[in-house]
């Protein structure tokens, strides 16, 4: 039985074939690093090529400040522990994922009764709605004379709500606040141009909606938040090598270490891809099937055999389709789906777990499907099957 893989939300695949290519061409016919060594050349140029790709696709003002990291998590922790220092406040929303979350734990105080120690990083959650959407409405009341930035994602990991990253982009700039950006549902599917949102830094990772290896991500950052920012890791970058002391120029000041090169040819590669298929075609195909599949599951939510968790259209959402049921738990379920039925998808809480509680799904979570570009209307029509037979039979 051929598998039916509705899990991109958490790596796309199959990844396009001119990336393995390319992964393995510089494995096998490259294989240098950059800054190190009389064969770098070429190297050196497909990362900075690769640096130009990411700028156009964002929208950033200058490609030195695209800066590689192996992923979103790591792009976030270097981010906001670089940034925050004892006194600031932030703004995040009630839907993040704990790649934002966990390091703003880690270092800060979440402030609820608003007695937090005043040397102290703290933090203040924006309220969204039921289906994941943002309250506009509440940001004013939430800032204080010493908030700093929002933090936010785009588009979430559990619903596939779009947050309106227009308005808030103007927030920010009438505020005078950082705009910090977790991309990692909305980058590949849905138009981002850092200058036009107002966006101060943006996060990415490579394997899903870029379509690119796992072990590859990175930040774009706006010039005015260069000197902002405080190195995470520090060591050799292959400049200034007569020094024991990291480089402010940028994409040095954070790119301690080797770089993934393999990573990087993959992910020029599928930028590439990225551009000749288009961001619309993708995004059009994607939500035609979660159209398709949520309304199906509307037919079955009116058996009483499951509950849509999130939005039932497709206005301002990615792909990303959760629900939940009474009838078993939803572990089993997806376990019989991908058992039985050859069907890949996630349970749980996605690393989101106030996400699931603003959404009313904490602790038990969801069962999530999510889209992709390899995906087909018959897929979809198995799926529905599928849920319906278990759901109405049991094994």
């Amino acid at each position: 039985m051929q598998q039916i893989y509705l899990d991109n939300a958490s790596t796309t695949f199959p990844k396009p074939q001119a990336v393995a290519d390319a992964v393995y061409q510089y494995i096998a016919n490259a294989g240098t690093n950059i800054s190190r060594g009389t064969c770098a050349a070429s190297s050196e140029d497909l990362v900075f090529a690769t640096r130009e790709q990411l700028c156009r696709f964002f929208g950033g003002e200058d490609s030195k400040n695209v800066v590689f990291t192996k992923n979103i998590t790591e792009s976030l922790n270097i981010i906001i522990k670089g940034l925050l220092h004892s006194g600031d406040h932030v703004l995040v929303t009630a839907m993040e994922h704990n790649a934002v979350m966990r390091p703003l734990q880690q270092i800060g105080t979440e402030l609820t009764a608003g007695n937090a120690p005043t040397d102290a990083i703290t933090f203040s959650r924006i309220p969204c709605d039921a289906d994941g959407a943002l309250r506009l409405d509440a940001l004013p009341q939430l800032v204080h004379p010493n908030t700093k930035a929002i933090i936010m994602t785009h588009a979430s990991n559990v619903c596939g709500t779009l947050q309106p990253f227009a308005a808030i982009g103007r927030f920010c700039q009438e505020h005078n606040l950082k705009f910090i950006v977790d991309s990692a549902q909305s980058a590949g599917v849905v138009p981002i141009n850092m200058q036009e949102m107002q966006i101060d830094a943006l996060a990415f990772t490579g394997h899903k909606g870029l379509f690119a290896p796992q072990g590859i991500g990175g930040f774009v950052l706006r010039e005015s938040m260069i000197d902002e920012i405080t190195p995470l890791i520090v060591g050799g970058t292959g400049s200034l090598s007569h020094t024991e002391h990291t480089p402010h120029f940028m994409p040095d000041k954070f790119e301690a270490g080797t770089l993934n090169l393999p990573g990087i040819a993959g992910l020029h590669a599928s930028l590439s891809w990225l551009q000749q298929q288009g961001i619309d075609k993708i995004r059009t195909h994607e939500l035609t099937l979660t159209q398709q599949f949520l309304d199906g599951l509307q037919q079955l939510e009116a058996q009483n055999l499951l509950r849509i968790i999130g939005k039932r259209d497709c206005s301002d959402r990615v792909g990303v389709v959760s629900i939940s049921t009474d009838i078993m738990d939803i572990a089993e379920l997806a376990f019989i789906l991908a058992d039985k039925y050859a069907i890949a998808t996630r349970v749980g809480l996605h690393c989101a777990p106030n996400a699931h509680k603003t959404l009313g799904t904490y602790p038990t979570g969801t069962l999530r499907f999510s889209f992709g570009w390899h995906n087909t209307a018959e897929e979809v029509n198995v799926a529905l099957q599928a849920l319906k037979e278990v759901l109405t039979h049991g094994l």
